[in-house]
């Protein structure tokens, strides 16, 4: 048998948690609305939160305008609900400017006494990306004007 020992390389050795960007730095947000106590810069920053939720139930809008046209590889979305039965959907749509095209859209359906969290992390190859847009509609099951359901979003990480 031939072996040998190697060092690991660099980027494997490098945690992920170094590779998000910093996107309370580099990005501009807008948001369908709020929560006083649940701001959006709770999903967005490198520390562990309670995250962002919706001021008003039905669908809900997280665009961010990056200052520099970037490149993402990857994309994380953390979202978490223990109280409610429902089934959510959103969509990630990225682009130059205006020009966004859809990247993912996932449905998910939250239980109480079952699944109360959804990680989704992908891997993307986005060029030139000066807007992200997450659309998040927390109750599929439902006319989105007779909702009963805030949109939230533990966390938002780009790479």
């Amino acid at each position: 048998m031939r072996k040998s020992i190697v060092s690991p390389s660099t980027a494997a050795a490098t945690p992920i948690s170094d590779l998000w960007r910093d996107l309370e730095r580099i990005a501009r947000v807008e948001i369908s609305s709020e929560d006083e106590m649940f701001p959006i810069e709770n999903a967005l920053g490198k520390k562990a939160t309670d995250g962002w939720k919706a001021a008003t139930t039905g669908p809900q809008l997280i665009r961010l305008h990056f200052d520099e046209p970037m490149n993402i590889k990857r994309l994380q979305l953390h979202f978490v609900d223990k109280t409610a039965e429902r089934s959510q959907e959103f969509a990630v749509f990225a682009g130059p400017g205006t020009e966004l095209k859809e990247i993912v859209r996932q449905q998910w359906s939250f239980s109480p006494n079952g699944s109360t969290e959804e990680i989704e992390d992908y891997t993307v190859d986005l060029k030139g990306v000066t807007t992200v847009e997450l659309r998040i509609d927390p109750d599929r099951s439902h006319d989105p004007k007779l909702s009963k359901e805030y949109a939230s979003l533990q966390s938002l990480k780009l790479a």
